[in-house]
């Protein structure tokens, strides 16, 4: 067994929710853990169960070196086989346990109780509801929702991840019960979570980045069977080796692959007709001759993103971010009197510009101009750049020197973000971009998609208005953070022009109210 090839990625994750962070003695904490995966027939036999299980593995095959998959029925063990190949496609050299004994923690799907002495978190799900106990088995739903099955998997995953490193999460108790509504989000009795089973036609849909978050969406779109209409997926980049930590369809196999190529496999099997296009966002509506968007979800990084997709006035958006403390999705229209998506976002002072941002992350601030030409030019970084970063960042040069010649971008990306100098550091060089544990990431995307499927499906909205989920604390009781329409009159949605342009496209008409906040 050994940690995965992408474990540094994964160790910075870690490293900016962890006190007293050393990679060395990470890295050995994880090395220490058997997680186990329990499951019985009733789990494996519906898809609800066999939802939540593919997600726990693809979840935890990131970051734990060993899995013990533990079935409890002949059923459940006529499956065991597939989730060990797919733990396997992650993280190659992952050990596989074929019983618990030897678990230092165990998740379980089903209705049976494993006869095991550690800490033991029983998923899911109910329909929309998500479920997590610490002390009784749960069971899972008969529907085929995908959304509180996935869910209830990164609630699990959560809890594991709190109880191995407790000692370094300020208080990081562990979730005692939850039973959540992905249809509401308000804590719910099981099977009182939302309509099920029923078509939903997406129509025109548009799904905007395709990294950790957009790799939750579509994991869920791809499992919720009945969907039918056009969607499109649109991202410019291809997978690389750092994304495995936390894109959960993301495998070996799959580095180097278009990620816009990618999600299109992801829906081979379904009636729903998907579009891949691998461009940034401008790129692709400046193809589009009328720029009309019905829907569109965004799962993009930074908030310049989200103002762009704004600024090209969708009828409707749902948009998803994780952050340090917290992750959510947020609901928008436009001419509607409430926050559209660039009230959440605009800039307050000056803000810096990327070549400034990066120079600072490479730890040379004063050379952000040569760092603004290599980026325009998309030069391969010369010898003397390197060895200036090596030295700022008082790491060896050798093994940074084969990115000598690389364009500058494709060096940050790998040596800073994709984790080697933190690595070179012992972690003491730590990337200033949040980057979120797989199970934050992977929330974030189901939430968005259940936004973008229940949009679709004429099912009541929740307001104008954010929603936010901590992972890394018990679940909170409100989790609804209501959003006021920016009142400074700098925002777009305030202006006359804009206004006039979305009314012309969508042909709305929306009563013009004054001193409007959201609820």
């Amino acid at each position: 067994m050994a940690l995965a090839n992408f474990i540094d990625r994964a160790a910075t994750a870690a490293s900016q929710v962890l006190a007293d962070f050393h990679l060395e003695d990470f890295k050995a904490d994880l090395e220490k853990q058997v997680v186990a995966v329990a499951f019985d027939d009733q789990a494996a036999s519906c898809a609800e169960g066999q939802a939540t299980l593919d997600l726990a593995v693809r979840l935890l095959a990131r970051l734990y070196p060993v899995l013990a998959i533990f079935p409890l029925g002949s059923a459940a063990s006529s499956q065991a086989q597939a989730l060990e190949r797919l733990a396997k496609s992650i993280n190659p050299k992952v050990g596989i346990r074929r019983s618990g004994k030897s678990a230092t923690i165990c998740v379980v799907a089903g209705v049976t109780r494993p006869p095991l002495r550690c800490p033991t978190f029983f998923m899911g799900s109910d329909g929309w509801a998500a479920k997590l106990s610490r002390t009784d088995p749960v069971g899972s739903g008969s529907s085929l929702l995908p959304y509180g099955a996935g869910a209830a998997s990164c609630f699990g995953a959560a809890n594991v991840f709190r109880t191995i490193f407790a000692a370094q999460l300020t208080g990081a108790e562990l979730d005692e019960t939850i039973d959540l509504s992905l249809y509401s989000y308000d804590k719910t009795k099981a099977g009182e979570a939302g309509p099920i089973d029923i078509p939903v036609d997406l129509g025109e849909t548009h799904l905007v980045g395709l990294g950790a978050i957009g790799h939750g969406s579509l994991w869920a779109l791809a499992r919720q069977p009945g969907l039918t209409g056009r969607l499109h997926v649109i991202d410019h980049e291809a997978i690389e080796l750092s994304n495995l930590q936390r894109y959960a369809l993301a495998g070996q196999a799959e580095i180097g692959m278009s990620k816009a190529v990618l999600a299109a496999t992801a829906f081979r099997s379904t009636a729903l007709g998907v579009e891949a296009h691998p461009l940034t966002w401008a790129e692709y509506v400046a193809r589009q001759g009328d720029w009309v968007f019905d829907r569109v979800g965004v799962a993009l990084d930074t908030a310049a993103d989200r103002l762009a997709v704004q600024g090209a006035l969708p009828r409707w958006i749902a948009n998803a971010w994780t952050q340090e403390h917290d992750l959510g999705i947020s609901r928008h229209g436009f001419d509607d009197g409430q926050a559209c998506l660039c009230c959440m976002y605009l800039p307050s002072g000056k803000s810096k510009d990327e070549h400034q941002l990066i120079a600072e992350e490479l730890g040379i601030p004063e050379a952000h101009e040569q760092v603004k030409t290599l980026l325009q030019t998309n030069a391969g970084v010369p010898n003397d750049f390197v060895v200036r970063v090596a030295t700022a960042m008082a790491v060896p040069f050798e093994p940074l020197a084969p990115f000598v010649g690389q364009p500058l971008r494709s060096f940050y990306q790998q040596a800073i973000c994709g984790g080697l100098v933190f690595q070179l550091s012992d972690g003491s060089r730590r990337v200033r971009t949040v980057v979120p544990m797989a199970f934050q990431s992977a929330l974030a995307g189901i939430m968005l998609a259940a936004e973008l499927v229940k949009h679709s499906a004429g099912f009541p909205v929740g307001p104008t208005t954010s929603t936010r989920v901590n992972l890394l604390r018990p679940l909170g009781s409100h989790l609804h953070d209501p959003k006021a329409k920016d009142s400074s009159g700098r925002c777009i949605c305030s202006d006359d022009d804009f206004i006039a342009a979305y009314r012309r496209k969508y042909g709305k008409r929306v009563e013009q109210l004054s001193d409007v906040s959201a609820p």
